[in-house]
């Protein structure tokens, strides 16, 4: 038991520094004075300066921000009414051919799904001129295609886990299907939409492959920037930028966990 206990705590820990080494790196180089990376020459908080003062770079934040805010809410609400559709609706005609649909966007490479949707926006432009030219919008609906699936995923385990009895009861006493919707079910599996939110949006700031398909002039988002950054060397202002990040996201899963410990604890 004792050789069971110690392999399970040494993999334990393998695997944590595995996941968390990279990132302590990345936020400890920030502070370096040194411009090359690996060379620690001694404790400066200039990159943290000199980052507010990189207009491409706040720019870019600012876009991928937009984008995947939008991004994450057009695809809770068409996400949302698929899995309604295909949990409350029973087998209508064409249901696998939907499923399959919304599914696909999750077993497609990335670098098939943007070409199609950039020879799609291409054809729409010289049929209908619209798009006029790739940008946000297009990034964003690209984006949307992509998230929609694993909002789908995620709503729809939440839909097929819920007490239909509760609506069946509001409609006994008159209320009609859309009130019970946005009264009773919207409010139920609002969890399971944040969720979903959440992971659209991170989904959509982390992607790169999409948004070099379908990015136009002023509308670079981080991840391209950074990867067309790599190239001649990263520099200090990005590790700035992702400890920033880094210490946004640690505190909102501390303020997160501490609202659920102390709603457990009541």
């Amino acid at each position: 038991m004792r050789r069971t206990s110690k392999a399970g705590t040494s993999a334990l820990i393998l695997g944590y520094a595995f996941l968390y080494l990279p990132i302590i790196f990345l936020v400890t180089f920030s502070f370096n004075e040194s411009r090359l990376p690996g060379v620690w020459t001694g404790f400066s908080l200039r990159w943290y300066s000199l980052l507010f003062e990189n207009t491409a770079l706040i720019r870019a934040v600012f876009t991928s921000f937009q984008i995947a805010a939008m991004a994450a809410t057009f695809s809770v609400v068409l996400g949302t009414f698929a899995a309604v559709a295909m949990v409350r609706f029973g087998n209508f005609k064409g249901r696998t051919l939907f499923s399959g649909l919304i599914s696909a966007p999750l077993v497609m490479p990335e670098v098939i799904t943007g070409l199609a949707l950039l020879l799609m926006f291409v054809t729409f432009e010289r049929l209908i001129g619209w798009p006029s030219e790739r940008g946000m919008m297009t990034i964003t609906i690209a984006h949307t295609t992509l998230a929609l699936s694993y909002v789908y995923l995620v709503v729809r385990s939440r839909l097929l886990d819920f007490d239909r009895s509760i609506e069946e009861a509001a409609q006994d006493l008159g209320a009609r299907p859309v009130t019970v919707f946005l009264t009773i079910t919207l409010p139920l599996i609002a969890p399971a939409l944040l969720a979903g939110w959440l992971l659209a949006f991170a989904l959509s700031l982390d992607d790169v492959v999409l948004a070099s398909f379908l990015s136009g002039p002023g509308a670079t988002t981080l991840p391209i920037l950074i990867f067309s950054s790599v190239r001649l060397g990263v520099t200090p202002e990005i590790n700035a930028l992702a400890s920033i990040i880094i210490g946004i996201v640690s505190i909102g899963v501390l303020i997160v966990g501490l609202i659920v410990t102390r709603a457990r604890q009541h």
